[in-house]
C-alpha cells in the first residue's frame, strides 16, 4: 500500500471528479483539515478538499504534484512537494511547497502547507 500523503498529492493531477474523489477518499480521514496560502480559512471535510483540488487541476491542466522529500518527528511529517508543468510561455516550471501533516492511523487528518521550503533566496 502506498503512503497516504503521496496518494493524496497524486489526486491533484486528476481532472475527472469521481476518480479524484476516490483517490482523496483513500488518503484522508472524513474530517480532514487542510490549509495553505491559497485557502482563506481551513478547509474541513473531504468535499471541501475535493473542490479545492479540482480548482488546481482546472487552473493548471497537465501539472502534477509529487512528494519529493519527507521526514517525520513526533507523529508530524514534513513533506516537500514539487508542483510541475508547463508555464504560460511553454517552458517547464517547478514550484516547491512544504506541508506539515498529521495522521490518524494511516490516513491524513490534518495538513498545513506553505509556499516554498522556508529557505532564503
Amino acid at each position: 500500500m502506498s503512503d497516504s500523503i503521496a496518494t493524496f498529492f497524486e489526486a491533484w493531477q486528476i481532472q475527472e471528479s469521481e476518480p479524484r474523489l476516490a483517490k482523496i477518499n483513500s488518503a484522508v480521514t472524513e474530517n480532514i483539515q487542510y490549509a495553505d496560502p491559497r485557502t482563506p480559512e481551513t478547509l474541513n471535510g473531504i468535499e471541501a478538499l475535493n473542490n479545492y483540488v479540482a480548482m488546481f487541476s482546472a487552473n493548471a491542466p497537465g501539472w502534477s504534484a509529487k512528494v519529493v522529500k519527507s521526514d517525520t518527528i513526533s507523529k508530524v511529517t514534513r513533506v516537500t512537494v514539487a508542483f510541475e508543468g508547463l508555464g504560460p510561455d511553454g517552458s517547464h516550471q517547478v514550484q516547491l511547497g512544504q506541508y506539515f501533516v498529521e495522521k490518524d492511523k494511516d490516513l491524513v487528518s490534518r495538513m498545513v502547507g506553505f509556499v516554498g521550503t522556508g529557505e532564503q533566496n
